[in-house]
């Protein structure tokens, strides 16, 4: 009896793990693991009102906001050109607001979004929270203008492509906001050359 218990007990020992393994490694993941297991047919609290890349869209932008408000408040913090500042304040605002504006829509397609960056992004966020004065102010403004570019051509494919209305209307009304904020950030990035 007592072999068969200890049997049992590394047979869960065993299980446990590896369901470890193949947990998701970030709150983005496990959003997209959440979002690809409901009910596509439904709508409700066990269905979700988007197809698959409609919600993955959601949760991409989700993540993208989310990192640009947090690198926004390190960059008011730490930044020392003025410039840099300023875009910092109107990212923290800009993408507040978009934020909102993708939850409630979130809520009402019963769509999971992240609740952090992921793990990407907390690595990037790391990175430059230990960086100081134009280095700083450097690696922040390169970071703008990848993500913007990233985000730019994501929203443009949204808006083409999304089979949702409300989120393809999201995306629409986004883009040029976007695409603004990428002008801006490139000739910050020109000006400090």
């Amino acid at each position: 009896m007592k072999k068969l218990s200890l049997a049992a007990m590394i047979a869960v020992a065993a299980l446990s793990f590896q369901a470890c393994n193949n947990a998701p490694k970030d709150s983005k993941e496990a959003a997209d693991s959440v979002n690809a297991v409901k009910d596509t047919t439904t709508n409700g609290s066990t269905g979700i009102a988007v197809d698959e890349k409609d919600a993955k869209f959601a949760t991409d932008a989700a993540n993208a906001g989310m990192t640009e408000v947090a690198a926004g408040k390190v960059a008011a913090e730490k930044a020392t050109n003025a410039q840099v500042k300023e875009f910092a304040a109107m990212m923290v605002t800009d993408h507040t607001k978009v934020n909102e504006e993708l939850m409630e829509i979130a809520k009402k397609k019963n769509i999971t979004l992240p609740t952090a960056p992921d793990a990407d992004h907390q690595k990037m966020l790391t990175d430059l929270s230990a960086k100081t004065g134009k280095d700083f102010d450097k690696a922040y403004v390169d970071a703008m203008v990848d993500g913007h570019k990233k985000v730019e051509s994501m929203l443009e494919d949204a808006s083409k492509n999304c089979k949702d209305a409300d989120l393809m209307a999201f995306a629409t009304k986004t883009l040029p906001a976007v695409k603004m904020h990428l002008a801006k950030i490139e000739a910050i990035q020109k000006s400090m050359k």
